[in-house]
């Protein structure tokens, strides 16, 4: 009769993720629980951006653990400083600081005699039987190469890495770039800076957005009745689930043509210059790019301190940036809100796995994995929001619930000594990548924009299905898709 048998965990990354496997696992009954962080605090994403006018675009009640309701967040879509003090503050609770080991980056971890061998920056060796891969996605900066890039005799720097010292109060300021993160901070510095310059390589489609504070008297009532706290979210989850998460997915569908419409009116009734509104105006769907959310960035954009400029950038000088209208556009400061290499995952992390097979090589063409969780021949590692995830269609906190789950699962099996290693199969990672693949054909995404979304083959690397189907996976493992080895 097999027997119980201790185990050994090792997380990668203390942000949403990292922090949720752990207070999981302790639930669970696992004691022996590390997270490695980079970095000298946790939060991931919200520790790493600063930016002004950083906000998340879910919902905050439903960009919170299920498990630990929020009563307090201030609007309904909150800044970027209460969602890390609120990450903070649920690891303290649950004394998930107390397992972190900051300023260690995994270097290595390589499959040795049936346990996973990590080394980390600082030299530091661990041994683990399960590894939980909690890294995210959008943590490598992108920086675009720009000519004379280096030359600029300002302040220069990526939206991820914000320089707070300096000066931008009346200053000229450029940010290049049209996402997400570049409309809040258009939003934000407008009423700052004696000038704002906006590069725009691509336009994008903006979804109006009203975002109201709480008012001490709804706090109040979250406060007092957290089932109806926790039904609200519920509710919430599912709207958002049955509307956009499942638009996304089907170009065809009324859902989605409702949120084009949605868009153009937004565009059309709030920019009142028709010359403007038409450098405004995408060539492509909304929602093919990730679409971008914001309830001021039109008014903003048509400030008199505001241009935007879509004549493209030929090269930085000492004194600013020239676009190839042969102009020379004076600055005091550049923004790079340029985004991140979403391909990365746990690299550079050196991953080793069975056979001495390098992860590098196994995702030389673009990285994969089943159900976004389990890599063949990498047994025992397991990803949260890994590859081919619901990432641009869902809260990730709820898509991290799920996967977390469902690894519990599978660690049960080690636990019990059903098996010593565990890991998805090399034919079930092939099926799913097939039907994925073709899936995605029918999503918004592939209707004809270039986007981050997008793998080396022009393919979504996004979940292509609806987010209850995704539920539905997440719900029970199916074992004859996984390897289980004694």
């Amino acid at each position: 009769m097999p027997t119980a048998r201790p185990l050994r965990f090792a997380i990668i990354g203390a942000g949403m993720s990292g922090v949720l496997a752990a207070i999981k696992l302790h639930e669970a009954g696992y004691t022996d629980v590390v997270l490695y962080e980079k970095a000298d605090r946790l939060g991931g994403t919200w520790r790493e951006n600063t930016y002004p006018g950083i906000a998340c675009d879910v919902p905050s009640h439903l960009y919170s653990y299920s498990f630990e309701p929020n009563p307090k967040w201030s609007h309904h879509y909150s800044p970027g400083n209460e969602i890390q003090a609120y990450f903070e503050g649920v690891a303290r609770k649950h004394g998930v600081d107390r397992q972190i080991r900051f300023g260690q980056e995994i270097a290595r971890a390589e499959w040795k005699d049936g346990r996973w061998r990590l080394e980390t920056n600082k030299g530091v060796s661990d041994s683990a039987d399960v590894v939980i891969a909690a890294t995210g996605v959008l943590h490598h900066p992108n920086v675009p190469d720009i000519p004379g890039l280096a030359s600029f005799a300002g302040a220069c720097f990526h939206s991820a890495r914000w320089n707070h010292s300096a000066v931008l109060d009346g200053k000229r300021v450029a940010v290049v770039g049209t996402g997400s993160t570049a409309v809040q901070i258009v939003s934000a510095l407008v009423p700052r800076v004696a000038k704002l310059s906006l590069f725009q390589r691509t336009a994008q489609w903006v979804l109006a957005q009203v975002n109201l504070a709480y008012t001490r008297e709804e706090q109040t009532a979250f406060e007092r009745d957290p089932r109806a706290l926790v039904e609200m979210r519920r509710n919430m989850s599912q709207l958002f689930s049955d509307t956009f998460a499942n638009a996304v997915v089907d170009a065809s569908s009324p859902q989605m043509k409702a949120i084009e419409e949605q868009c153009r009116l937004n565009l059309e009734t709030n920019v009142r210059d028709p010359e403007l509104r038409e450098k405004l105006r995408p060539n492509y769907r909304a929602a093919c790019k990730r679409l971008v959310i914001s309830p001021d960035f039109y008014e903003a954009i048509q400030k008199p301190n505001a241009e935007l400029v879509t004549s493209g950038i030929e090269r930085v000088e000492p004194k600013g940036v020239r676009t190839k209208d042969g102009r020379l556009h004076e600055l005091d400061v550049l923004v790079l809100a340029t985004g991140f290499r979403a391909d990365r995952f746990m690299r550079p992390t050196r991953v080793i796995g069975r056979d001495g097979v390098s992860l590098d090589d196994v995702w030389a063409k673009r990285p994969s994995a089943y159900l976004s969780v389990s890599i063949p021949g990498f047994p025992n590692l397991f990803m949260l929001n890994g590859p081919n995830g619901p990432v641009g269609n869902f809260s990730l906190i709820e898509v991290a619930e799920l996967q977390t789950a469902y690894i519990l699962q599978l660690v049960e099996l080690l636990r019990d000594g059903k098996c010593r290693e565990i890991g998805a199969s090399a034919r079930a990672s092939a099926e799913f990548e097939n039907a994925r693949t073709e899936a995605a054909k029918g999503a918004i995404w592939s209707t004809g924009c270039k986007s981050w979304y997008l793998d080396d083959r022009g393919i979504p690397a996004s979940w292509p299905w609806t987010f209850d189907r995704f539920r539905a996976e997440m719900a029970r493992p199916k074992l004859d898709a996984f390897e289980l080895a004694s």
